[in-house]
């Protein structure tokens, strides 16, 4: 996700009627075009280049577990500054308590500002060497703030998540998060995006349900956190904090401890 991606509702202004029915007048159409503008120009956060996101994580002789992260910023953890603080690091951390914990090699393909289109590329990526044990798949916010067709956007997630389970991996998606819940989106913009999330995260649960994978629904999961607590934001208000990606990192970890479950440990 970026004030990049967002730009590009700009763009999309021009065929709104749409638009216009949500805000009720051209009036309305107007005071969206403004908030657009407005939201284009705000100042985001951007990637730690520092960050690193690959590193072991776990008891050494611990089953060895390769976890690797795909999509947007929320595959890098844009927003925050430490390792342990991204989704990645978190469920790491988590998948290697315990006395049946795992020693996980976690690395990340994302890149921050991508669409579903995109995946094909990390796909690639993340299948050079050895293929991961379990991938998890954190895309669809950028399709949504870009107004993308949603079965457009789910057909390239489900061709990504197919080509993973053909390599063996086990393929956890978190659908599009709740994009009604995100501070830098002024109404009645942020419910327009909002509205195109859920388009984007219903057609992206049938897609990789289709296609072999596991899906967690983000927004039904976290959204209303989200809602109520600003904290789960970083300062740019789109991007989650420390305890948003916490947040997340809980609701997805049923779901990758399963996957992991399954895989033959090295």
């Amino acid at each position: 996700m970026s004030g990049q991606i967002i730009s590009g509702l700009t763009a999309r202004l021009g065929r709104a009627a749409a638009l216009s029915v949500v805000a009720g007048t051209v009036g309305g159409a107007a005071l969206l075009a403004g908030e657009v503008l407005a939201a284009r120009h705000r100042r985001y956060a951007q990637p730690e280049f520092g960050l690193g996101l690959r590193a072991t994580i776990g008891r050494p002789g611990a089953p060895a577990l390769r976890l690797v992260l795909l999509g947007d910023s929320a595959a890098l953890g844009v927003g925050v500054t430490h390792l342990e603080d991204t989704v990645g690091g978190l469920l790491a951390g988590l998948l290697a308590e315990g006395p049946t914990g795992r020693l996980v090699h976690l690395s990340s393909v994302g890149v921050s500002g991508s669409r579903s289109t995109d995946l094909a590329t990390q796909v690639a990526r993340s299948l050079l060497g050895e293929p991961p044990d379990v991938a998890l798949i954190l895309i669809g916010a950028n399709d949504a703030t870009t107004l993308r067709r949603p079965a457009d956007s789910a057909a390239y997630l489900a061709s990504a998540v197919h080509r993973l389970r053909e390599a063996g991996a086990e393929v956890v998606v978190g659908t599009c998060p709740d994009l009604g819940a995100v501070r830098a989106i002024a109404p009645p913009l942020r419910q327009v995006v909002g509205w195109s999330g859920r388009r984007i995260a219903y057609a992206q649960t049938i897609a990789v349900l289709e296609a072999g994978g596991t899906v967690v629904d983000l927004a039904t999961e976290t959204g209303p956190v989200f809602r109520a607590d600003a904290g789960t934001l970083c300062h740019d208000g789109f991007h989650p904090s420390a305890d948003g990606y916490r947040i997340w990192a809980h609701a997805l970890l049923p779901a990758v401890a399963a996957a992991a479950a399954v895989t033959s440990p090295h």
